[in-house]
Formats: C-alpha cells, structure tokens, sequence
C-alpha cells in the first residue's frame, strides 16, 4: 500500500513546529525536519521556530515592553497585557505570536532535560504567552475552549531513560504527569488541544534502526494529528469545579488521584 494515501484524504492544514536543541545534527533536529517534510508531503503548511538558530531571548524583561516607563517596577502580567492589547509588543514576541495565531496546530520538539523543557522553549513560552494573548481577564476563561481554541497541540519529545522508568511504577514517574505542566498547564489552559504526547526513548544511544522505526510511529502520529482523540481534559466551565476552581466531590471515578482527577474517565 502506497504510505502516503492517507495523506490525500486531509484538509489542508497550518502547523508551527517550535524546537529547541543546540546542535542542528541533533535527533531532535531530525525529527523537526522529519515532521516538516512529512507535513508538508501530505498537502499542509508548516512554519519553523528553531529557537537555537533564531538565538531566541529566552528572559522576560523591561526590553520586551517598549512603552513601560524605566523608573517604576515591573508589574510582568499588567505590562505584557498593556502591551499586548496595545499592539506594542517587542518585534520578536509578536512574530512568534502570529505564527500560533495563523496556526491551525502547535508542535513542540524538545529534549527533555532536568524532567522538562530546555530554558530556551521555556522562555519562548514565558515571552510569546503574554496576558491578553494567551489568557487574563479581557479573555475567557482558561481550562476550556478558550483565548487559542480550536488548535491541536502535540508534544514531540526525547529521553534518554527508558520507557519503564517513566511508567506508573517508574522512578521518573508517569510521562503524563511528567508532563503535565505543559499539556494541562500551558495547551489546556489557553485553549488548545492537547494530543498524548510522542516519546522517543533511549534517546542517547539510538540506533540507525531505533530512528527509522521512530520516523514511522511519528508519521503515524502526525497522520492522526487533527483526528486522534486528544486528552480529555474537564473544562473549567462545564459543572465539575466549584468557585474555589476545586473539583467537586465525587464526580471522579473512585480511587482516581492527582493529575487525572482532572481527566474525564474514557469509556
């Protein structure tokens, strides 16, 4: 069968892949480029942020607001807000905000390092989700469809553990909740869709043959990217929160604790 049929049958689609590793020789390179060529084979658009090669700022800081005055404190969320609904933010952030605006779908490429992000994608997202953009008072409320709905967002990361170590009985904890600062608490809390993430683990010492079938199980991923079933996070609006944003007592299946309280039961 012809691997690239199921292609023909998406709608075309806008993706933004955001990766950050400092060597261009590096896996996750490879699979940003991989992912590129793959989405772009199948009929969609794809933007790049390499934040490496873009020598990305990955600090908040007074130059990222033009128009605050130098003499006073820096109020971050109310001087990202002004500025964002002033149009007035530094070039860089802007650019990088239209790009998840024209974006049907975000990927994050990145290593997992110290059990997250790279400094360099964490001030990509300290910058680019600014209050009025990402979330704040002008905008809905955040655990649902709200400031960005309607992308879908995957997590595209490396490990270099293997994958028991990151099982409900592994040292490192489950993947899930490893990652749940980003899945629940940057794509769920502004709105966008969150897939199950793709792991490639083992990652330091990958063969030839570990690549190439890492290359198909994320083509199968990315051919899911806009039909797979995301995570089926609670909305903070739907009845299940009280005021407090506390979930109500007994609307989860008993015996579930931490993060998957906040995951509706699948069934």
């Amino acid at each position: 069968m012809n691997d690239t049929a199921p292609h023909q049958q998406q709608q075309q689609k806008k993706i933004l892949i955001v990766t950050a590793h400092p060597d261009p020789r590096s896996l996750n390179t490879s699979m940003a480029a991989f992912a590129t060529e793959h989405l772009r084979a199948a009929g969609h658009e794809v933007q790049v942020s390499d934040l490496y090669a873009m020598k990305w700022k990955a600090t908040v800081d007074a130059d990222d607001f033009p128009d605050e005055p130098g003499d006073g404190r820096l109020h971050v969320m109310a001087a990202s807000e002004r500025a964002t609904l002033a149009g007035r933010l530094s070039a860089d952030v802007a650019a990088e905000q239209e790009k998840v605006r024209w974006a049907d779908a975000v990927i994050l490429q990145f290593p997992m390092w110290w059990f997250s992000m790279p400094a360099i994608l964490k001030g990509w997202v300290d910058r680019v989700f600014t209050a009025g953009f990402g979330y704040g008072p002008a905008l809905p409320p955040p655990y649902s469809e709200s400031a960005l709905g309607g992308r879908r967002a995957l997590v595209s990361v490396t490990a270099g553990a293997r994958e028991t170590s990151f099982s409900d009985r592994g040292i490192h904890g489950r993947l899930a909740d490893v990652l749940h600062p980003v899945q629940h608490g940057l794509f769920w809390f502004t709105g966008m869709t969150p897939l199950e993430p793709f792991t490639v683990y083992n990652a330091n010492d990958l063969p030839a043959e570990g690549f190439d079938a890492a290359k198909r199980a994320y083509a199968r991923r990315l051919d899911g990217l806009f039909t797979d079933a995301p995570v089926p996070y609670r909305t903070l609006t739907g009845g299940d929160y009280d005021h407090g944003m506390r979930l109500l007592p007994k609307v989860e299946t008993p015996g579930t604790t931490g993060f998957d309280l906040h995951v509706h039961p699948r069934g």
